[in-house]
């Protein structure tokens, strides 16, 4: 299970044409799932997320989680976040897993930050061709594998 997890002061999703979900200060998270992942994946990248010290303190030092400051989350399947492209210039998308797979693990993930977070959180649509707005705050990126935890 891969995550990039952006802090934003706001983010957006877009479906033809019209806005399917909006947030204000959070996170705005990308995820992508392969044949492997389980639910101990979701577990530990909800725990992780959840929290990440990414939110400045009063001394504007990043020492506060997405709970800390009651921040927004918005979560948006992404599989090409599996790309292997160590072979030419066309990316494989081969591990990343199908949607017997990926939905699943996709709705426990929403579920479980869902609940961690203690409200609701905003979505993409599972494979929709979606548009999405963000403004990255700091910027601060951060990308997480539940299979290499650095």
């Amino acid at each position: 299970m891969r995550v990039v997890i952006q802090r934003v002061a706001h983010a957006c999703v877009t479906i033809d044409g019209m806005e399917k979900s909006r947030i204000g200060k959070g996170l705005m998270i990308l995820v992508g799932f392969e044949n492997a992942d389980t639910d101990e994946d979701v577990a530990w990248v909800t725990r992780k997320v959840l929290n990440l010290r990414i939110f400045d303190d009063e001394n504007g030092v990043m020492n506060r989680s997405v709970l800390d400051v009651e921040g927004e989350v918005l979560i948006v399947s992404q599989f090409t976040l599996h790309a292997l492209t160590a072979k030419g210039n066309r990316p494989s998308y081969i591990k990343a897993a199908g949607h017997d797979v990926a939905v699943p693990l996709y709705e426990k993930f929403i579920a479980e930050v869902q609940t961690g977070l203690g409200k609701p959180v905003a979505t993409g649509s599972f494979g929709a061709d979606m548009k999405c707005e963000l403004l990255n705050d700091g910027p601060v990126t951060i990308c997480m594998d539940s299979k290499n935890k650095e």
